[in-house]
């Protein structure tokens, strides 16, 4: 499902205009990358939690040349759904 379908089922559902149910799901999706930016976990009960992870440095292989390379440290999002929303899917 895009972005756009999803906009589309929310205004379904909530029956709300498109361009409402467009600026409700950008705001959520701004306040989640807000507050991950800011190093914050977000917990949404039955859905799952949005957390950044640090990797640490480390060295890797080009794999065209065989050359070993330094991968820096980064911080990356991370998702790990909720117990609702395994058993759901299973």
């Amino acid at each position: 499902m895009k972005k756009e379908e999803l906009v589309e089922k929310l205004a379904e559902k909530t029956k709300v205009s498109k361009s409402e149910a467009k600026k409700s799901l950008n705001t959520i999706l701004d306040e989640i990358s807000a507050s991950l930016k800011k190093g914050k976990d977000v917990t949404l009960t039955g859905f799952g939690t949005f957390s950044v992870a640090k990797r640490k440095a480390r060295q890797g292989i080009n794999p065209r040349t065989q050359e070993k390379i330094k991968i820096a440290a980064s911080k990356v999002p991370k998702f790990k759904p909720g117990k609702a929303l395994k058993d759901l899917i299973k």
